[in-house]
């Protein structure tokens, strides 16, 4: 049945569950008002029972006198039955005769404690020949008797035949409506879905990331409206983005595989020709080839490390880390990049919540960058604030022009002045995401007295959190 009601289109199922949900109702106010009316018509029925007795004194006389029968067709007219009763005499040993009627009644347990005496009155219903009465019990005053007065249910089933009858005309009616009121619901409600299945079938056969919705009001369509904007907004971004990404590394990749490949030729030619370089010619040959190689391998690394989402990790699981002793470590090695250069530094514990290996390739990159930079026999000067976790990394190089500092951080960005020595023009990039990605902030801006200076800054702590008890 489920799987059935789920094979129907959404119109047909929203109407189909308004129809039932008002069928429902409509049958539960029809039968509480069905209920109501025979509970009124029992209860008119029960008062004309106390209201319209026969006159004990004729009863009274026909016990006295033994005549427990019914009273003659000729003798009615002084024992007035104006309702036309069923009246019958009950003994306190449950026998019982009919004074008016002519089927008997049968004889309950609360006739017989009337009669007795035990009881004041009995009120029930009782099935005579196959049909329904309803009974008054009384005691018959100065006997040992009671007498029974009943009235055929009839009277009023037939009333609540056609009250059932017009509810039900009533209910099947109000169904109808509701299910063609559903539809038409139904129909208005999803017309904004209408339009949202269009637009994503459109952006599915055409790849248009450009189509955007009208939303109107602030329902649940409009938010999901809203929400389908937004991702199609964003899906157009990350698509240009890759764009660009593709575009440009397919640039930076053309120059050192240009070159690459010339120097190769060059060796495939002289070894074909039979005509062998001069070794410090071939050396130098084999050491550019080399480099090279090198760089493009840096370069794929960038690009891999870029093309991460920002929720994916890059080096590993976040942990604490000490920044000074990934501080220290980066300093070594940028001192073997540059040995002319000297590097001082003062590097006060602070410790983080990281990718260890992310975090300290981005710092190397920051060192890196102040060594590339750096005039031969310069100074960088690395400090780490133990109170703020700010390190700051100065070199006393060209320094950065204001008007390029908002692009340092962009990928593939490279100073004009720059655009000679190696690199990729990722290193910054590769900075900011690590930075952003550990709840830091990254800055360069021109450092007093010349050079530029780059300031990074990251949440933490100047002890390390303290263990966990086992």
């Amino acid at each position: 049945m489920t799987s059935r009601l789920n094979s129907l289109p959404l119109r047909s199922r929203l109407a189909l569950l308004v129809a039932v949900a008002v069928a429902v109702a409509v049958a539960a106010c029809s039968l509480a008002a069905w209920l109501l009316v025979r509970e009124q018509l029992v209860d008119s029925l029960d008062d004309a029972l106390h209201a319209n007795r026969v006159p004990d004194s004729r009863l009274i006389d026909l016990v006295r006198a033994g005549q427990c029968r019914a009273v003659p067709e000729e003798e009615r007219l002084d024992t007035p039955n104006p309702f036309d009763s069923t009246v019958q005499l009950v003994d306190r040993d449950g026998d019982s005769c009919m004074a008016f009627g002519e089927r008997p009644l049968p004889v309950s347990a609360a006739d017989v404690a009337v009669a007795r005496g035990e009881r004041a009155e009995a009120l029930h219903t009782v099935t005579a020949g196959g049909e329904e009465y309803r009974v008054l019990t009384t005691p018959l005053r100065g006997t040992d008797a009671a007498v029974t007065v009943a009235r055929p249910m009839a009277e009023i089933d037939q009333s609540l035949d056609t009250l059932a009858l017009v509810l039900g005309l009533v209910a099947a009616t109000g169904v109808l409506g509701a299910a063609g009121a559903g539809v038409l619901l139904a129909r208005a409600g999803l017309r904004p879905v209408d339009r949202l299945t269009d637009a994503v079938e459109h952006v599915a056969r055409t790849e248009d990331l450009a189509v955007r919705i009208p939303v109107e009001g602030d329902d649940e369509i409009a938010r999901l409206s809203r929400s389908f904007n937004a991702m199609t907004a964003a899906l157009a971004t990350s698509r240009d983005l890759q764009q660009q990404l593709t575009a440009d590394a397919g640039h930076e990749l053309r120059t050192p595989l240009t070159s690459l490949r010339t120097n190769i030729d060059l060796l495939v030619r002289s070894e074909q020709a039979g005509r062998p370089l001069p070794p410090e010619d071939r050396r130098e040959l084999l050491e550019s080839v080399r480099a090279q190689i090198g760089e493009l391998a840096s370069l794929i690394g960038d690009l891999q490390e870029l093309s991460r989402p920002d929720a994916a990790p890059a080096g590993g699981p976040v942990e604490i880390v000490g920044l000074h002793e990934t501080a220290e470590r980066a300093v070594e090695r940028a001192r073997l990049r540059g040995s002319d250069i000297t590097i001082t530094r003062d590097l006060a514990p602070w410790y983080v919540r990281a990718e260890p290996a992310a975090l300290e390739r981005a710092v190397v990159n920051l060192l890196d960058n102040a060594v590339k930079f750096s005039p031969p026999g310069g100074t960088i000067d690395v400090r780490l604030d133990g109170s703020t976790g700010t390190l700051r990394v100065r070199d006393r190089g060209p320094g950065i022009p204001e008007d390029e500092l908002p692009y340092v951080f962009d990928r593939f960005w490279r100073s004009p002045s720059a655009r000679s020595l190696p690199g990729s023009g990722l290193g910054l990039s590769i900075v900011a995401r690590t930075v952003r990605r550990s709840g830091g902030e990254i800055a360069l801006h021109p450092a007093p007295g010349g050079g530029t200076e780059a300031v990074l800054r990251l949440p933490g702590a100047p002890a390390p959190p303290p263990d966990p008890p086992p």
